[in-house]
């Protein structure tokens, strides 16, 4: 549901083929309530594939839940509740350059939806298709740039410093601000590095300012609307698709306190601290603490201001928190990460502080 709901860094290995395509149909007939019959007859028509070709296809209505599942599986997504409103755009069938990056643009004008966001997946064709697809090297669909300037100061995000610099070695022409946008850097099914803009007003900044403080630094501190991670790899029994960019909403967490507050990011809570007159002299005064939660307050306003939907860090680890125990009193297991489900501010004040989760990977899923 986020930026970093889906960063992870477990292998995401297929195994035995016709094994992972027998487990994951199992899960659709116990889930879409298929009958003995239609479970049978599916279940000999992939092994016949797979003894045939190698592999297998996918329908639609498995790849869906397959997509849905993987969602629901992810440790490190607190939104697993919103699992069965996953929008899937069943794409494999594009494979040119261009043709990919008009499906990213409509993928973020379905997801954007006015400001209400919708959780969206666009599903491309699997690994090993006779007409690859080209893959997403871009973390996300939008992206700020990140310089090292002549006087070795940084601009913009640290964290897309290096991917700054290739975008410009390929040719992009660089601003120099804080907030500017990278294009998507793609690799083509021909093995060439290319890169594409894609349309802002899919994905529109936000001006954040503090509801009672204003400008809180000294730019026009800025987020765009909703995270689109584009570099994961999604695998559905057994079968692995490289392309498969996801958005859903963000946590103002997210954004105000690691996007903005973390050093090698934006590093902006000495800056927040002094334009709030806080004591920075002294760790007991509480002002990195203080700065967190005034970023926070101004993007929750920022983007309520703009009609963007963005949720708190309590409503989403409650919502998160009643979802956990309506599976658990139904006899079905959650798999989550304890450090990537409880926040970063106001950890023990949420209901999820003192949880256990189980963090087992299982299939299918998100994988780097």
């Amino acid at each position: 549901m986020s930026g970093r709901t889906v960063d992870t860094a477990v292998p995401g290995r297929v195994g035995d083929l016709p094994t992972e395509a027998v487990n994951f149909l199992r899960q659709c007939a116990d889930e879409l309530h298929w009958s003995d019959s239609e479970h049978t007859e599916r279940r000999a028509q992939v092994l016949a594939e797979i003894d045939r070709s190698g592999t297998y296809v996918h329908r639609s209505d498995e790849l869906a839940f397959g997509a849905r599942l993987a969602w629901r599986h992810h440790t490190r997504c607190i939104g697993q509740l919103y699992w069965r409103t996953l929008q899937v755009r069943d794409r494999r069938h594009v494979h040119t350059v261009d043709g990919v990056v008009d499906q990213l643009n409509q993928h973020l004008a379905e997801a954007f939806d006015g400001g209400r966001i919708r959780p969206v997946i666009t599903v491309f064709a699997p690994q090993g298709a006779p007409c690859p697809t080209p893959t997403l090297l871009s973390p996300q669909l939008v992206r700020y740039a990140g310089y090292r300037m002549p006087d070795g100061t940084r601009r913009g995000d640290p964290a897309n410093q290096a991917l700054t610099t290739q975008m410009i070695a390929l040719g992009w022409a660089p601003r120099w601000g804080d907030f500017d946008r990278l294009p998507v850097l793609l690799r083509s099914a021909d093995g060439d590095l290319v890169w594409r803009e894609v349309d802002e007003r899919n994905c529109p900044d936000v001006p954040i300012a503090h509801p009672t403080h204003g400008r809180l630094v000294d730019t026009d501190l800025r987020w765009y609307a909703f995270p689109t991670v584009a570099d994961m790899r999604l695998e559905i029994g057994g079968i692995s698709y490289p392309t498969a960019p996801f958005s859903g909403w963000y946590v103002a967490t997210e954004i105000g306190a690691r996007n903005f507050g973390d050093t090698d990011r934006y590093d902006l809570l000495p800056k927040v601290a002094a334009r709030l007159g806080i004591d920075t002299s002294n760790d007991r005064t509480l002002w990195k603490d203080r700065a967190q939660i005034e970023l926070t307050a101004a993007v929750l306003a920022s983007y309520e201001s703009a009609g963007i939907r963005v949720l708190d860090h309590h409503t989403m680890t409650d919502q998160f928190h009643r979802y956990v125990e309506a599976r658990r009193r139904a006899g079905a297991s959650v798999h989550a990460e304890w450090a990537w489900i409880v926040p970063p501010i106001g950890a023990s004040a949420t209901p999820v502080y003192r949880q256990t989760y189980d963090p087992t990977v299982v299939r299918p899923n998100f994988f780097r």
